[in-house]
C-alpha cells in the first residue's frame, strides 16, 4: 500500500477517535474516577483483547492457508488485524474502513484475488459466528429462566422469538453464501440502489471474471477445505465466548457478581444482547449510543442497576479507544512490502 493511502486511513481513524474522546456521555472527571476504580481489572480487559486479536489473526491465517501457500508472517498479520479492527471501530458502516485496508496490505503477499477472498471470508466468518453466539444466548437465557435465575414473561418470549428468527435467517443466508459464493450477488443487489446502478453495473461487467473467481474461492473453503472452515469458525465462536470475561471482570469489580459460573453466564448474556443491539446500529462510528443503550437494556434485564450498565459501557469504550489508538500507531510500523523486505 502506498504511504499516501495509508496516511488517508490514518487521518480518518485519528479524527474518529478524537471525536469519540470528546463525546463521552460522562465528564472527564467521572471518567477518570471510573478508570481509577477499575484499576488492574482494566489492565486485564486490555490484555484479554490482546489475546482476542491474536485469535482473530490466527483465524485469518487459517483461511489464507486454506487457499494455498502464505508467506506473510503471523506477526505481520496480527498487526494488520489490529489496525483493521481499529478502522472498523472508527468509521461509519465499519467494513468501509478496515476491510479495504487489509486487502491492500496483504495484496503484495498473496495477490488481489486471494487477498479479497480471504478478507471477505474472515468478515463472513466473524459475522457467521456472531449469529451462532446469539443463538446460544437464547438457549442459555431460557435455561436460566427455567432454573429460576431470570424472568421469562410474554414480552421477553417475543423478543427471544424474534431474535431466533433473525439469527436463523442470517445463518441460512450465510450457508448459501458459503456454498455458492455471494460477491456477484451482492454487486447485483447494489446495482439496484438508486444512484449506484450505473457504476455498480459497469464494475460488475468489467470485473466479472475476478468476482466469479473470488466466489469460487469462498465456496471452496466450505466444500473442499472443511478443516480450515471449521477451525476458523470455532476460533471465532469461542473468541466471542472468551470475550464474556471482560463483562465478568466489571461485574465482580462492581460487586454485582462473584467469580462463579452463574456470573459468567450473566456476562455472556449481557455481551450477546448488547452486541446484537449494537450491530443493528452498525452505521454509527464506534457504534455511538448503540453500545451504551445495549448495556443499559441488557443489565436491566439481568436485574442490575443502570449504574452498572453505564460503568461497564464506559470501560468497554475506554478499551476500544485504547486498542483503536494502538491499531493506528501500528499502521506506521512495519510498512515495508515483501519485495522491500527481501532487499
Amino acid at each position: 500500500m502506498s504511504n499516501k493511502l495509508r496516511n488517508i486511513f490514518f487521518a480518518i481513524g485519528l479524527i474518529a477517535i478524537v471525536v469519540m474522546i470528546f463525546t463521552f456521555d460522562v465528564s472527564f472527571a467521572q471518567l477518570w474516577k471510573d478508570i481509577c476504580h477499575a484499576g488492574y481489572w482494566l489492565v486485564a480487559m486490555l490484555a484479554l483483547w490482546g489475546i482476542l486479536y491474536l485469535m482473530n489473526a490466527l483465524t485469518w491465517l487459517v483461511i489464507l492457508k486454506g487457499s494455498g501457500e502464505c508467506n506473510i508472517s503471523f506477526l505481520k498479520l496480527t498487526k494488520i488485524t489490529i489496525t483493521g479492527f481499529a478502522l472498523n471501530y472508527a468509521t461509519p458502516v465499519g467494513l468501509l474502513g478496515g476491510e479495504p485496508y487489509k486487502i491492500m496490505e496483504i495484496k503484495p503477499y498473496v495477490g488481489v484475488q486471494r487477498a479479497s477472498s480471504s478478507v471477505l471470508l474472515f468478515a463472513m466468518m466473524h459475522i457467521f459466528s456472531h449469529f451462532w453466539f446469539w443463538v446460544t444466548s437464547i438457549v442459555v437465557y431460557v435455561i436460566l429462566a427455567l432454573l429460576g435465575y431470570l424472568e421469562l414473561g410474554a414480552g421477553m418470549g417475543i423478543v427471544l422469538g424474534l431474535m431466533a428468527l433473525f439469527c436463523f435467517g442470517g445463518i441460512y443466508l450465510f450457508i448459501r453464501g458459503y456454498k455458492k459464493g455471494m460477491v456477484v450477488k451482492l454487486i447485483g443487489i447494489v446495482a439496484h440502489i438508486p444512484g449506484l446502478k450505473r457504476k455498480a453495473a459497469e464494475f460488475k461487467e468489467k470485473q466479472r471474471e475476478t468476482l466469479e473467481k473470488i466466489d469460487i474461492q469462498i465456496s471452496e473453503l466450505q466444500s473442499q477445505n472443511k478443516r480450515s472452515f471449521y477451525c476458523s469458525f470455532f476460533l471465532e465462536y469461542f473468541g466471542r465466548i472468551f470475550q464474556s470475561f471482560e463483562i465478568m471482570f466489571m461485574l465482580i469489580l462492581f460487586n454485582a457478581g462473584k467469580a462463579d459460573f452463574i456470573t459468567f453466564l450473566y456476562s455472556f448474556l449481557i455481551l450477546a444482547f448488547t452486541s446484537l443491539f449494537a450491530n443493528l446500529l452498525f452505521f454509527f462510528p464506534l457504534q455511538l449510543g448503540g453500545r451504551e443503550g445495549g448495556f443499559a437494556l441488557s443489565t436491566a434485564q439481568m436485574g442490575m442497576t443502570n449504574d452498572i450498565g453505564l460503568f461497564v459501557s464506559m470501560m468497554c469504550r475506554v478499551r476500544e479507544i485504547f486498542w483503536a489508538s494502538i491499531g493506528l500507531l501500528l499502521m506506521k510500523v512495519g510498512t515495508k512490502g515483501p519485495e522491500e523486505i527481501k532487499n
